[in-house]
């Protein structure tokens, strides 16, 4: 009963890794640099009067200054100590606690200065925006978008619209809105070129996959405008960018030219991660040892800067490491990356996304065990995973880790805990699904949001640009007819691009919730055929079938194997799907012989390789004709699968049986099964809805009563257009 018990267990567990976003493959081990870009203001306390040409000097000798407006922007890192200095006001000194933005307010000593001018309103209301915009970056997206909307409607210079354009673009950047980001620092170096913006530019395109344009972008910068640490960007930049486009040499090269300046100027984290980002181009070209040596340097840096800052680099290390096949050497750093998690989360909360995360980490641990066939230490280590991720609420976390529990407890020969852990999983993949169609809506009504505030700020930019060719009008009024040409034609064609960038980020969050729709419907495969093909096996071997239990074992998991292989596609050719079909109807013509006949009949005509099929669509149809037509009838049925030209560029598959009939195959049903048979069909009605929408009527399918008899059959046809 034992040996029955794993075979139906291990099937099972094959069927639901289709349900698995794949824990092994997410976690991002990209770690945050110690670094960090602070910005700040120097006011004058009563008045908020900005102060300009101030002395920002950091604890490590680096320093700079502000501008006509009083911002100043330095890199730091928590823990580093500014010196405020000027001869109107005593020296202040401030410790950088976060990446937040900073205000200094100032009593002024020496009033001579400023004691015959008044604060500009306007400035002051600017300021006051700006700062609060940047307070809610990564709190409110809506109300930080809000605030720089409220700055922009003063009469700004184009420098301040270039500053608040760069801090929409910041915004954008934190909330994973590439493509506005890109558009608000364009704007901004429109308005006013500096090279912090256009670091950024180049970074984005990175993020949105625009490599090329990226590398352009890094290369029309001039490296002898820039500070020590943006000239490290710089390289650092260009070496991700071609690695992102496998150009393993120059990334590396690269790499090596940051690290240079790095080491030259003292920039110690970023000497770390430049190590780091070498050993993994290293590994990427395939050169395993060179890629030790770095990652050892990495290490060793690591744990001069800061707790998480080693651990983030251990787990990076240990990603390596697993990579590789080097199981030992992945759990001791796993191990050491648990106990030190300890400390840090003493002090601080870690978000769900960082890979982080205790119940990540012992996932990650119990799988190196797993791989190294030490069942014995991979159990708990699952189990402490699932307790953390359930502390967390880490819903993906926790389905992989079950899963993998329940894979390591039968292999251990647990198989009655092992089956307690796969339903768990299943309960996971129900409770995952529902939060990612809450998630769905949030992330339409955050789109909204964010698109009512971008179309204020466009607006009021065109404003502004209108508002400034008036006021030159005025200055030359021999020019007047022109300018005004020429303004009007500038804002068409600046609402004319922030249309189509609006357009285009619809239609990408659109996409994106269309695929995340289609994957949720894959994963729902009807499950009929698979609890009755292990039903057959547990019958095959009840009667001592053997044979006729692995001959049907095999086919199923070849079935399985399949099925996996396409489950992240929305199409896959003809020629797989038809290949698909034969192992499944063969499957179930197995069971079911003296039921009925089939025949699959491809016209020779027809191209196979040159269509494409979204996975598993004809295969419902199938099911429905073999469980509720064929299997009733009194006499032998016939099953007749037949694909046929319609035209060059379109073809038609009929799925005919001559069973009982859709109307008396419903009379028959318990409430159950129509249940779970409207279930089915609706999910398919779904994919067919969604995939027309997304490649424009691809698919069509129609039912109908196949003939004019008692037992009047099923027909049902589905069109197939070319790509």
């Amino acid at each position: 009963m034992i040996k029955i018990n794993q075979t139906y267990c291990l099937i099972v567990l094959c069927l639901f890794t289709l349900l698995s976003f794949g824990q092994d493959k997410r976690i991002n081990t990209k770690s945050d640099d110690g670094f960090f870009t602070v910005r700040g203001s120097v006011y004058l306390k009563d008045t908020r009067e900005p102060i300009d040409n101030v002395s920002i000097q950091i604890n490590d000798g680096r320093y700079t200054r502000t501008d006509n407006f009083g911002k100043f922007v330095v890199n730091a890192r928590v823990g580093d100590k500014l010196t405020i200095m000027h001869d109107d006001f005593e020296t202040v000194h401030y410790t950088i606690l976060n990446d937040e933005r900073i205000t200094i307010l100032v009593e002024e000593q020496n009033r001579s200065r400023y004691k015959s001018s008044r604060a500009d309103d306007t400035l002051i209301r600017y300021n006051q925006m700006i700062d609060s915009a940047d307070a809610y970056l990564k709190k409110d997206a809506a109300k930080s978008i809000k605030f720089i909307g409220d700055a922009l409607n003063y009469n700004v210079s184009s420098r301040q619209s270039a500053e608040a354009h760069e801090l929409l673009g910041d915004v954008y950047i934190y909330w994973k809105q590439y493509d506005l980001a890109i558009s608000a620092y364009k704007i901004s170096l429109q308005n006013f070129e500096v090279s912090s913006a256009k670091l950024k530019l180049a970074q984005t395109y990175i993020k949105n996959e625009d490599y090329q344009k990226s590398i352009d972008i890094y290369k029309s910068l001039d490296e002898e405008n820039l500070s020590n640490y943006q000239k490290t960007e710089l390289h650092e930049g260009l070496g991700d960018a071609y690695l992102k486009l496998r150009n393993i040499q120059r990334a590396i090269t690269s790499y090596q030219k940051g690290l240079e300046i790095a080491k030259q100027h003292l920039i110690a984290p970023k000497v770390t991660d430049l190590n780091s980002k070498i050993a993994e181009a290293y590994n990427a070209k395939g050169e395993v040892e060179k890629a030790k040596g770095f990652y050892s340097n990495s290490l060793k840096l690591a744990k001069k800067e800061n707790k998480k800052r080693a651990i983030e680099e251990q787990v990076k290390v240990a990603e390596f490491n697993s990579l590789n096949m080097e199981y030992d050497s992945e759990i001791e750093l796993r191990k050491d990356v648990i106990e030190t998690l300890e400390d840090i989360e003493k002090d601080s909360i870690l978000p769900n996304e960082s890979p982080l995360t205790p119940q990540k980490q012992n996932y990650k641990l119990g799988n190196a065990y797993l791989l190294n066939n030490d069942l014995e230490n991979a159990i708990p280590s699952f189990k402490k995973s699932i307790e953390e991720a359930d502390k967390k609420e880490d819903l993906d976390v926790k389905k992989d880790a079950t899963r993998k529990l329940s894979e390591a407890l039968i292999d251990a020969g647990n198989a009655e805990e092992g089956l307690k852990w796969l339903n768990e999983y299943k309960k996971t993949v129900d409770e995952l699904y529902a939060k990612k169609v809450q998630e769905i809506s949030q992330a339409a009504r955050f789109s909204r949001n964010i698109a009512e505030q971008q179309n204020r700020i466009t607006s009021l930019e065109s404003d502004r640009a209108l508002s400034k060719s008036k006021y030159e009008l005025t200055q030359e009024r021999n020019k007047r007819q022109q300018l005004i040409i020429y303004s009007l034609i500038g804002g068409l064609i600046l609402l004319l691009i922030t249309g189509f960038l609006m357009y285009k980020y619809i239609k990408q969050q659109r996409l994106a919730n269309n695929l995340l729709a289609l994957k949720s419907l894959r994963s729902q495969m009807n499950p009929h055929f698979i609890f009755n093909a292990l039903n057959s096996v547990n019958s095959f071997i009840a009667t001592n079938d053997e044979r006729t239990a692995n001959k049907y074992l095999s086919d199923f998991s070849q079935l399985m194997r399949s099925v996996l292989e396409n489950s992240e596609e929305d199409f896959i050719p003809l020629q797989k799907e038809i290949e698909l079909l034969q192992l499944y109807t063969k499957l179930e013509h197995f069971r079911f012989q003296d039921k009925f006949d089939y025949c699959i009949d491809v016209d020779e005509t027809i191209n196979v390789e040159e269509f494409q099929i979204p996975p598993m669509l004809l295969q419902p149809y199938i099911e429905n004709a073999v469980w509720h037509g064929l299997r009733y009838k009194t006499e032998k049925g016939h099953l007749s699968i037949a694909i046929r030209p319609n035209s060059l560029d379109e073809i038609t598959i009929t799925i005919a049986d001559d069973g009982i009939g859709r109307t008396r195959s419903k009379q028959m049903k318990t409430d159950n099964q129509k249940k779970q048979n409207s279930k089915g069909m609706n999910n398919i009605k779904k994919r067919v809805a969604i995939l027309n929408e997304m490649y424009k009527d691809k698919v069509d399918v129609t039912i109908d009563d196949f003939q004019q008899s008692d037992d009047t059959g099923t027909k049902v046809v589905v069109t197939l257009k070319k790509d």
